[in-house]
């Protein structure tokens, strides 16, 4: 829907963030003539879709598959990149747990036998117990799952793993998040999957089955980091300028507009006037940015919002050190890695011939121990862990870099919702020229292609539609599976995120 038209003479972009959300905003201003002035704080393009590059090494950070249902997205990814410069890869990621690979989505019948037959008689034996006597409170998320697996099979594939990502106890997560994770998947219907008469299973309702997560995915040559280099040089070309290791201090709003964008670059402040921003900054220091400063309350809420920080350590080993998966989980408390990226599955151009390089992620706090941590002690760990895995030996490591990333994952806790809603009415009623768009900007943790979709439509409305921009939910059925999402639920990013507890008065 189309309220009024603007020429092209008359926009002025400043773009706040040069990752997937804000270059492919500038992509799209470019293909009608207006040329952006984007800001990036960091010294390198593509945000957390990034390509990180040490002496040669090339390493993802989070892994990035590029596979996406929104059709005008896929098309913006060839056409920035070119199909020369794509791979077809297959997907495969596995759990790993006292040296044996597990299937992921978890296939039940595939864990009991590889737990062995006493292991497996007693997470049945767990599993009919539970079925006599129910966790008294299903609503956390320990009780869900120990419900639909049992306790043994809950502590073995469940627990460890989330509380090493989010980073609390399990038991302080809801169970609805659960609900979305493993959909109808239970113990028990995994084994009547198995055993069932084969007609049976030709009879039934495709749209029941619990589907398997997508086989192949197309992967750039170079790492996604190629997508966002190639697209800043296009940019580029056609006359914008990316101004990197720029941090915004200041954006005016005069009679209900944003009129300009104030940037510090190497000590120095320089103002700059447009006629529209487009912020993939975190929301929270978008709404402390405002000059004049927006009302106290609205302030509260931005410095309210919380995040979830990203931490690779990548270590160079012998390719007969890699495995067929591209990432795999890790579900052994004894380790604080959460999952190891083989980067040379990835692609073999981000490796070098005989060698490939393993990403242990760690999900970290801002300033916790293991944030704080010096890299060489990290490189040791994460040799340490390794070879406690058996999955390299830490002698045959040749190379270690660390790799942080803040503000990787916006935190959904009880208080979010309403914190966003305040900040979105004030933008709203204040500055409608200012867009947030992506994953920090709106504070929703979505994936790259809800992220570039948002910046597609926010462009559409600089040039006078009317997209409602925060309802746009391209993954609507979860990419990863074949069904069953959709419905008439509240509508997000379709990502799965559960919703954390509030840290006490005294933390």
């Amino acid at each position: 829907m189309t309220t009024t038209e603007i020429s092209a003479a008359d926009v002025h972009p400043v773009i706040i963030g040069a990752g997937p959300a804000g270059l492919t905003a500038a992509y799209m201003l470019s293909k009608r003539g207006v040329a952006s002035e984007i800001y990036e704080l960091d010294d390198i393009v593509g945000g957390i879709s990034r390509t990180v590059e040490r002496d040669g090494w090339r390493f993802d950070i989070g892994g990035h598959r590029f596979f996406t249902k929104v059709t005008p997205v896929d098309d913006l990814w060839f056409e920035i990149l070119g199909e020369e410069n794509f791979l077809r890869r297959p997907r495969m990621s596995r759990i790993f747990y006292e040296g044996k690979f597990y299937d992921y989505p978890l296939v039940p019948m595939n864990a009991l036998k590889n737990l062995g037959l006493v292991e497996a008689t007693k997470c049945i034996g767990s599993y009919v117990w539970v079925r006599i006597k129910r966790p008294k409170d299903q609503t956390n998320l320990e009780g869900f799952y120990a419900a639909r697996f049992g306790w043994r099979l809950y502590r073995t594939f469940f627990k460890t793993y989330t509380e090493k990502v989010w980073g609390v106890p399990v038991t302080e997560l809801q169970a609805d998040w659960g609900a979305q994770r493993v959909k109808n998947l239970s113990l028990f219907r995994a084994g009547w999957e198995a055993i069932k008469p084969k007609g049976l299973k030709r009879r039934q309702d495709k749209s029941k089955q619990v589907t398997s997560l997508i086989e192949e995915f197309n992967y750039p040559k170079y790492g996604p980091g190629m997508m966002w280099e190639r697209c800043a040089e296009i940019v580029t070309e056609r006359g914008s300028t990316v101004h990197m290791n720029s941090l915004v201090t200041r954006v005016r709003h005069e009679n209900g507009r944003a009129v300009s964008v104030t940037v510090r670059e190497n000590g120095v402040e320089t103002t700059v006037d447009c006629t529209h921003v487009v912020s993939t900054m975190p929301m929270s220091e978008l709404l402390v940015a405002m000059d004049p400063p927006a009302p106290p309350e609205v302030v509260a809420a931005a410095k309210d919002l919380r995040y979830r920080d990203f931490m690779t350590v990548a270590l160079v080993v012998p390719e007969a050190d890699g495995f067929p998966d591209n990432w795999i989980y890790i579900h052994d408390p004894a380790v604080e890695v959460g999952r190891v990226q083989n980067f040379g599955v990835w692609s073999p151009y981000m490796v070098k011939e005989g060698r490939t390089c393993l990403g242990l992620e760690f999900f970290v706090s801002e300033g916790d121990a293991m944030w704080t941590k010096a890299d060489d002690d990290l490189v040791a760990q994460g040799k340490r862990e390794l070879e406690h895995l058996g999955l390299a030996k830490g002698a045959d490591v040749e190379a270690g870099y660390v790799v942080r990333v803040k503000k990787a994952y916006p935190v959904y806790d009880a208080a979010y919702k309403a914190n966003v809603e305040t900040m979105r009415a004030w933008i709203a009623a204040n500055c409608p020229n200012v867009y947030p768009v992506g994953r920090n900007g709106m504070h929703k943790y979505n994936n790259q292609d809800h992220s570039m979709y948002t910046a597609m439509l926010s462009v559409e409305n600089i040039f006078g539609a009317d997209h409602d921009v925060w309802s746009v939910n391209v993954e609507e059925e979860y990419h990863e599976t074949d069904g069953g999402g959709g419905g008439g639920g509240e509508r997000g990013t379709g990502r799965d995120a559960p919703l954390l507890p509030r840290p006490s008065a005294s933390s």
